[in-house]
């Protein structure tokens, strides 16, 4: 109990993978209290022997980080981990205060807002797309007038796509914003109203890619490139993932060097980043958005299993101060991510599962609901509902590996056009 613990900010589940190279008694977690219960943490934590003590705290307020260290001078730490997106500022400020390897509480605010994004990396060259703050559907038409259509409506200060959506024309502006400023994310933030800050943005045609990078004071220790999917539609929901990207070595630097500018226009200092680009026909790549936190949708589990290297453990590692192992730069093989398309309804059946999980390279498939409950419509990430991983030889082969298993599984709601037609 004497050595200092590590802090993280934003409760995940997957604590048992942290177990294979921290010591018990090592953590201490710091959550939003309408967050612990409605996720039940303590429950959660109870016999883990990881967790040293559990935090509830305010963290998303201003002025939380230092508000909490006045009123506990005696906390410490080795380290300071923000596991969620609205962590970061916080835990930045805290690892300030502390004295540990961090991001820096102004790196931390301009990645949080996607606008002052736009604004610093525009200034230092980097290519963004248009973009205005939009406070009614009106400016969202002014805008349009300006620029023209496509373009995306999104909130300027959220997660996992929620609240965006690509507009084709002006007539469905006003119905468009009105399904936009509604950002449920349910049991994941806390009750209280949190302002709505809405962006306009030109859209930009091309293939989207994301930057896994570890940093240590604003230098690369490992990147990675990953290729992603969209669902069809109008709302850019991720369908897919492989790594690393079957892609032009000259197209990956590209992609590594946009994100070091990125990065020291914001003045990042040490952490994990999750940069997302799109690259236009003619190789430019353009800014979407970037995280100074770990990726979701399994992609940093798919890196440890490609490239074979602990890479969560490195991290781990440039955050408490201490030199990591030279990380890869090579993966011996390829990971893939693909999510399920149900019809929006209350599931019926579900058959296929136990078959597609006993595939040759399939790692896991998991769904969160089950028959009789409802799948909402596809708006966010949230609404994703199951998912599979595998490894294959090659991104081409991992990604047909991926559908096949998806394809395996058959899932039949209220909405389906077989329940409908009896």
């Amino acid at each position: 109990m004497s050595e200092r613990p590590i802090i993280l900010v934003g409760f995940v589940a997957a604590l048992g993978k942290l177990a294979e190279f921290l010591p018990e008694q090592s953590l201490i977690i710091v959550e939003e209290p309408d967050v612990v219960r409605k996720r039940d943490v303590r429950n959660h934590i109870a016999e883990s022997a990881l967790v040293r003590e559990l935090v509830e705290w305010e963290y998303q307020l201003p002025g939380a980080a230092d508000t909490l260290l006045a009123s506990r001078p005696d906390l410490a730490a080795s380290a300071v981990v923000p596991l969620v997106e609205y962590a970061t500022p916080f835990a930045a400020r805290l690892a300030e205060r502390l004295g540990t390897p961090g991001a820096s509480l102004g790196a931390a605010e301009v990645l949080r807002d996607k606008s002052l994004l736009r604004r610093v990396t525009s200034a230092a060259g980097v290519p963004n797309p248009a973009s205005a703050e939009v406070g009614s559907p009106e400016e969202v038409t002014a805008f349009i007038a300006a620029h023209g259509v496509p373009v995306i409506l999104k909130p300027a200060n959220r997660q996992g796509a929620v609240g965006t959506q690509v507009l084709h024309d002006a007539d469905s502006v006003a119905a468009a914003w009105e399904s936009c400023i509604q950002h449920d994310e349910g049991m994941f933030v806390p009750d209280r109203e949190r302002a709505v800050r809405m962006l306009v943005e030109e859209y930009v045609a091309g293939h989207e890619y994301s930057v896994e990078m570890v940093v240590r004071d604003c230098q690369s220790l490992f990147a990675n490139i990953t290729d992603k999917v969209l669902y069809p539609g109008p709302r850019p929901v991720e369908l897919g993932h492989v790594l690393p990207a079957a892609i032009p070595l000259a197209l990956r630097d590209k992609l590594v060097v946009s994100t070091l500018a990125v990065l020291r226009a914001v003045g990042f200092g040490s952490g994990v980043v999750h940069c997302e680009w799109i690259v236009r026909d003619d190789g430019t790549p353009y800014l979407v958005e970037c995280a100074g936190r770990f990726p979701g949708d399994g992609i940093i589990e798919m890196i440890e299993r490609a490239y074979e290297d602990p890479i969560g453990e490195r991290y781990f590692s440039v955050m408490r101060g201490l030199e990591p192992p030279e990380m890869p730069s090579v993966a011996p093989q390829a990971a893939a991510v693909r999510f399920m398309q149900v019809p929006p309804g209350e599931i019926v059946s579900i058959d296929g599962l136990d078959a597609a999980q006993e595939m040759p390279g399939v790692v896991s498939f998991g769904m969160g609901p089950g028959v009789g409950d409802p799948v909402r419509e596809l708006r966010s990430s949230w609404d994703r509902i199951g998912s599979v991983m595998v490894l294959a030889p090659t991104a081409a082969e991992a990604v047909a590996l991926a559908e096949k298993a998806i394809d395996q599984v058959h899932v039949v709601t209220t909405g389906s056009p077989q329940w409908n037609s009896r």
